[in-house]
């Protein structure tokens, strides 16, 4: 069944640019674009149905290429003490920052996460995001990692969104292995991603290269593992302190270098040849009041693809918006607009290993796009909030919430 879709300018992100179509029209068949193009040059043909755009813009369905959107419970008063001159420390020592995320995933059943998750997801689709990453790492076990898994495949099996899983088991020291964390890491390598690879949970595998978490030579164990398992890889590299985890995350031809604040120009070279996409995450660099910005100019000067999420989580990125983002990588980042839609689309597609079907509006690739009643695209990027009127295709139909 063909669909006519028309009145409406596209910004199709080809190549990581606008590429704008003026008058233009889009055709799709079933879940895919047939055709895009100037209305003028419209190839003839029935159509089961034909839309009015009213004269929106159009661009790629947002892809949200880093969330943590499955968890347990919620940190506002973490966020609430610290406000009041309760340290991070203080806060850690007694119970408090990842632990506490940690036991209140492990204590809520599948139905728990799912109803918590579903909203928050909810949120983000309501903002024009059509695909997204879903990461574990708030489990640290094998039942409560699977479980976390097996609720992000259900929201993607259930909710008008496509939903890629990854394994983020490294992600911090589990209270059972404390001062052990290379017993953890053969226990991660040895039993729990060959068990959810086997049940078909993962479709990548991240790790935390930093101090306060696992060195470069155990994440390079978990690479290892992964790539024996067939699965791709990602990497939280380069947040808080230089270790190179961008180079080592380069040398696996990792999909993604996530954070990177702290990443030199050797970095940027190594992720450039390898073609690992930069993902960066502004809404954690404000949360955190950050002040070492990832080295912008070098990731340009050596076409290192840039993206930029959300990095949902209770702790240090409770966003719910991936436009806000956008803004926060144009004024913090001095991103342009294009660079940060491009950021959110086909650089982020490119960052899931979803570029040769999603991020970009060009025949052959999956129908998800969404049609803004804005100006022009970098309205995207300029309002703070709201919720702008939108019509949003994925798959080839108009979903709603």
């Amino acid at each position: 069944m063909k669909t006519l879709w028309q009145h409406c300018h596209v910004a199709t992100m080809a190549q990581g640019a606008y590429s704008i179509i003026e008058d233009a029209a889009i055709v799709t068949s079933g879940a895919h674009i047939e055709w895009v193009g100037p209305r003028s040059e419209l190839p003839s043909g029935d159509f089961a149905a034909v839309n009015d755009l009213n004269g929106a813009w159009v661009t790629p369905g947002l892809i949200d290429c880093h969330t943590h959107t499955v968890f347990g419970g919620n940190r506002s008063d973490e966020f609430e003490k610290r406000l009041q001159g309760v340290s991070y420390a203080e806060i850690a020592a007694s119970g408090g920052g990842i632990a506490s995320t940690v036991r209140a995933t492990r204590a809520a059943s599948e139905e728990q996460l799912f109803a918590s998750a579903a909203r928050r997801l909810k949120s983000l689709m309501r903002d024009g995001v059509t695909s997204v990453e879903i990461k574990s790492g708030y489990g640290l076990d094998l039942a409560n990692e699977g479980k976390m898994l097996r609720v992000a495949r259900r929201l993607g099996a259930e909710l008008p969104i496509s939903v890629r899983t990854t394994c983020l088991a490294a992600h911090a020291l589990p209270p059972e292995y404390k001062d052990r964390a290379d017993d953890y890491i053969d226990h991660i390598c040895a039993e729990m991603l060959p068990a959810l690879a086997a049940e078909g949970l993962v479709d990548a595998v991240d790790a935390f290269c930093e101090y306060l978490a696992f060195s470069p030579e155990q994440v390079e164990r978990v690479f290892v593992t992964a790539h024996k398992l067939g699965l791709p890889v990602k990497l939280h590299a380069e947040q808080l302190s230089s270790l190179h985890g961008s180079s080592l995350a380069a040398r696996y031809q990792a999909l993604s270098a996530d954070h990177l604040e702290f990443m030199d120009e050797d970095d940027a070279i190594a992720m450039a040849k390898s073609g690992t996409v930069a993902v960066l995450l502004p809404g954690a660099f404000y949360f955190l009041r950050e002040t070492q910005l990832p080295p912008m100019e070098a990731l340009r000067k050596h076409g290192v693809k840039i993206a930029i999420a959300s990095d949902l989580n209770p702790g240090t990125s409770p966003a719910l918006s991936v436009r806000l983002m956008l803004n926060m990588a144009c004024t913090c980042f001095r991103m342009t607009p294009e660079e940060a839609l491009a950021g959110a689309t086909i650089h982020a597609a490119t960052a899931l290993g979803m570029a040769d079907t999603h991020g970009s509006i060009e025949a052959g690739k999956v129908a998800d796009f969404v049609a803004w009643q804005i100006d022009r695209p970098a309205d995207l990027s300029y309002w703070l909030g709201g919720d702008l009127e939108k019509r949003v295709v994925r798959h080839g139909v108009e979903t709603s919430l």
